[in-house]
């Protein structure tokens, strides 16, 4: 390493006495050493200036044990009483908010349209998935770069990030026992990962890009869907395939296991949702609702009595899996809507994200009645191809609209989003590389969105909105 000697000198006598030799590294000076000298200089002179304070800055957190803590009590002391207690609109009655699940009779209190912060890594990515840990202590959030981020869950600052894949992380999910989380890439490659982040198995599950995976309701299986126009379900201990179902002629882009039957749905570039039998690797049944690509298909948690599904089309729709048949249909959004999640307490709550970068939350409880409902044509093919015997009844499907909407969330699409497991916040993955996090509003916020983060281009305060408007690509 080099350095050179600098000597200054401003012609005057007096400086000479004070000037001194700086060494600093090769190109350019150190700042200490000149805030030193100025300081020194600006004294001789008469002004003594102190060197700039750096701002302080203040970062939102969401710390959800107070709230736990007053609801078990409450509890305890009065075990017959199951209301929560009237919240008022002041913010003096922030004490009395419980977590979602004290609101059981109440879902649309659980509708997070606050904005909490927005994390986004040094060098910047498209975010095409986010999973909270299960015990909801961290976020793990994965690029296009083949990098796992994890973000702390209250506080929401960084805590490291890894590389993970070669290629673009494309899809992920943990294990109903919370042991194991299964990631999968552009190359269709399947890592197996500890919850530590150590990688054990490695697998070469497909020819193409890896869309979507899912676990079987005992974690002994899990299926993985591709844009090769396949579903292969893997034996998870010993990392063999077990089946291979066709049927999609086009890309699979998402899949989901029931939560608790031996049922695999998927959906697919083909416009068609398929639900299949995981033992006979047949085809049950397919569903033709949608009109275009089929980007997200999720099982209600809770019941798993209802699917819903979210396409290019610009609906969401809601199946009755024992009807087999839509039951609902998801409108506002004017673009593409692409993904869905659905609340993990409130079976009737959802929320969906577009392809402009906006969220809507979805009351299925709520009837839009007179010009807004919509007959819809619930197509069911009970042979497993359109070709096969359809029968085809013409069902009134309910039409709904957003009971809440934050519009400019994002800049750009909306790649991923996932509720905390105790449903007071989402998280969302967007193509404009950020990470962002969104809660309850509290008593006395009026207008829970409208505030400098979500006023989009008329935005006065000069967020990081904007500063990525260009980078769609790495998108799904």
């Amino acid at each position: 390493m080099s350095y050179t000697r600098t000597d200054e000198a401003y012609g005057s006598s007096s400086y000479h006495k004070r000037s001194r030799n700086i060494y600093t590294q090769q190109g350019g000076y150190n700042q200490r050493s000149q805030q030193s000298v100025q300081l020194n200089y600006d004294y001789e002179e008469g002004q003594s200036h102190q060197p700039q304070q750096r701002k302080v800055g203040h970062r939102r957190t969401v710390d959800y044990t107070g709230t736990v803590a007053r609801w078990r009590h409450k509890r305890v002391v009065c075990p017959y009483s199951k209301e929560p207690g009237v919240v008022r609109p002041k913010k003096d009655y922030i004490i009395d908010v419980f977590p979602p699940s004290a609101y059981c009779d109440n879902p649309i209190s659980s509708t997070t349209v606050k904005f909490v912060h927005s994390s986004v890594n040094k060098v910047r990515h498209p975010v095409n998935l986010v999973r909270w840990t299960p015990e909801g202590r961290r976020l793990l959030g994965a690029s296009s770069s083949g990098e796992f981020t994890l973000w702390n869950g209250m506080s929401f600052n960084f805590e490291t990030i890894m590389q993970a894949h070669d290629q673009a992380i494309r899809a992920g999910e943990w294990s109903h026992n919370d042991d194991w989380f299964l990631s999968g890439d552009q190359e269709g490659i399947v890592k197996y990962w500890q919850p530590n982040m150590n990688n054990v198995k490695v697998l070469a599950a497909h020819r193409e890009a890896v869309r979507d995976l899912s676990f079987s309701p005992t974690d002994a299986k899990f299926v993985t869907a591709s844009d090769d126009s396949t579903l292969k379900i893997w034996n998870f201990n010993e990392g063999q395939e077990e089946r291979t179902l066709t049927g999609h002629g086009w890309d699979v882009k998402c899949v989901n296991w029931h939560p608790t039957k031996g049922l695999i749905v998927s959906g697919s570039k083909d416009n068609l949702v398929k639900l299949w039998d995981p033992r006979t690797g047949k085809c049950l049944t397919t569903l033709h609702g949608h009109k275009n690509t089929i980007t997200r298909a999720q099982f209600e948690p809770t019941r798993g009595d209802l699917l819903a599904t979210s396409a290019r089309d610009q609906t969401a729709r809601i199946f009755d899996i024992r009807m087999m048949r839509d039951i609902a249909v998801l409108r506002g959004p004017s673009c593409d809507i692409t993904t869905l999640a659905w609340h993990p307490i409130h079976h009737s709550l959802l929320a969906t994200g577009d392809f402009n970068g906006a969220i809507h939350f979805y009351l299925l409880d709520t009837y839009q009645s007179g010009a807004a409902a919509s007959l819809s044509s619930a197509a069911v093919s009970v042979g497993g191809s359109s070709s096969s015997q359809t029968a085809s009844v013409a069902q009134t499907a309910r039409s709904f609209e957003p009971v809440q909407s934050v519009p400019y969330a994002h800049e750009s699409a909306i790649w991923s989003m996932e509720f905390h497991p105790m449903g007071h916040i989402l998280c969302t993955g967007s193509n404009d590389k950020f990470t962002r996090f969104w809660c309850r509003a509290r008593p006395g916020d009026s207008a829970a969105f409208k505030d400098g983060y979500h006023l989009g281009n008329e935005n006065p305060q000069g967020s990081t909105y904007g500063a990525d408007r260009h980078g769609h690509g790495g998108g799904h």
